[in-house]
């Protein structure tokens, strides 16, 4: 096979290189200025006051539920249908995920099932992005406020969307970004946190850094060496040069969701013609940023299980995946928390018949014109 898309990827050009090569040269590889900048920089892109840079989207998540002072026993409202480290770092904090269902549109939890799951033990609820679109923010800010519960938003997916003309990583207390390189923006790995509240950042700067009350850069400037690790924290700090590549990549994530986006409406005009498949819903307030772009197939009108059609597509060269399987289906939380299938059924349900297909800036006319044609001979290969 001499052709092959895959599902995502990243985009480095030139003045990217440029960036890291220059701090690379400099005297501060790590806790140096090029942090704060890039934290400067999301925070003001987001329209918040503070932005905490971390070293993956996993680590933004545990200082966020670390920030919330999540502790043994304590419950957090997490979806199924979600990667496992929105639950895991519920779970790090030896706190409870408590698995919601999803929208059977657009597969982000739904606000209803957040309410059914919310006990005296209930903290926090942890809502996802999924795929880039928005939660039904208004409805999970209420609960939120009328329960008195902290509102977390795992927006890793959805950097540089909006939901009622407010943009993503404004929308809850804590909001989570990741910066993977599939991410609309990457930095290797990384993560961030934004927040209006600073005592909730600062907590979260220490939690990056051992639970040091200062940082190397800090002790520089004021001429000590002293140092007091006040709390258990770990080492999630992010680099300079990893920085210095975020601030480049950001300059470029409007352009590049406009591109992601022109992508989608492609996509959406191809699989209308396609009666065995649909593509998930798009709520009218919402501006998607389509990290992912999935469709749903309609199995009844196939010969064939998703396996089949997702090993047809792959023969065909598109690097299609599957996002994902439901969180509470995972071993670790059948063993450790005692879940099992039936818990989430729309969840369950969507995960069979889903797939992802390729999307990023740089696919070409020509690769997308691949994908659509490849979907349907497969498609029409396996129809009934």
């Amino acid at each position: 096979m001499n052709y092959f898309i895959p599902y995502g990827r990243q985009d480095i050009g030139q003045e990217d290189i440029d960036a890291v090569v220059e701090v690379l040269h400099s005297d501060w590889l790590t806790t140096g200025p090029k942090v704060p900048e890039f934290e400067r920089a999301v925070a003001e892109f987001v329209g918040l006051r503070e932005a905490v840079a971390v070293s993956s989207g996993t680590a933004a998540l545990h200082a966020a539920m670390y920030a919330l002072r999540i502790e043994p026993g304590d419950e957090v409202i997490v979806p199924a249908m979600t990667f496992v480290a929105t639950a895991n770092a519920v779970a790090f904090q030896r706190g409870i995920p408590v698995f919601a269902d999803v929208n059977p549109e657009t597969l982000s939890i739904d606000p209803t099932e957040v309410e059914a799951k919310i006990t005296s033990r209930t903290k926090a609820i942890a809502a996802v992005d999924y795929a880039g679109h928005p939660c039904d923010y208004d409805a999970l800010r209420s609960l939120a406020a009328e329960r008195d519960l902290a509102l977390v938003a795992d927006a890793c997916h959805a950097l540089g969307g909006s939901y009622k003309g407010r943009p993503v990583g404004s929308l809850a207390d804590l909001n989570t970004f990741s910066f993977h390189p599939v991410k609309q923006i990457t930095t290797g790995e990384g993560g961030a946190i934004a927040t209006n509240d600073p005592e909730l950042a600062q907590r979260m700067r220490m939690f990056r850094n051992h639970g040091i009350a200062t940082d190397h850069r800090q002790r520089a400037e004021m001429g000590t060496w002293y140092y007091d690790m006040v709390d258990l924290g770990y080492n999630y700090r992010i680099t300079d040069f990893q920085s210095a590549l975020g601030l480049s990549q950001l300059c470029k994530l409007p352009e590049w969701i406009a591109r992601r986006q022109e992508i989608a409406r492609i996509y959406d005009r191809a699989i209308a013609n396609i009666p065995a498949v649909k593509p998930l819903s798009v709520s009218p307030d919402v501006s998607h940023a389509y990290h992912l772009y999935v469709i749903q197939l309609e199995l009844e009108q196939l010969k064939a299980d998703r396996e089949t059609i997702f090993s047809a597509l792959r023969e065909e060269g598109i690097g299609v995946n599957v996002h994902y399987i439901p969180v509470h289906l995972h071993s670790f939380y059948r063993q450790q928390f005692g879940t099992e299938a039936g818990l989430c059924p729309v969840a369950e349900a969507a995960y069979e018949k889903i797939i992802t297909l390729p999307i990023f800036p740089t696919m070409s006319d020509r690769d997308v014109e691949y994908v659509n044609n490849a979907l349907i001979r497969v498609l029409n290969y396996y129809a009934k």
